[in-house]
């Protein structure tokens, strides 16, 4: 779960008005990463996708 290079960040649905909040990359093979969109180049939280699906709610995938 190291490799983060293709990533594409894009801000929560769930950031305030200024967009200032957290970064979630969904787009990768096996891990859903997540940073502080106010420090970029700071620690990233990866995540296994059925976890990020628990964290936010939603149905597992079929």
């Amino acid at each position: 779960m190291g490799d983060l290079s293709g990533t594409r960040w894009r801000t929560s649905s769930r950031s305030g008005q200024t967009g200032n909040c957290v970064e979630v990359a969904d787009n990768l093979v096996g891990v859903v990463a997540v940073r502080d969109s106010k420090d970029r180049s700071g620690p990233v939280l990866r995540f296994a996708p059925a976890a990020w699906r628990a964290f936010v709610g939603r149905p597992p995938a079929r």
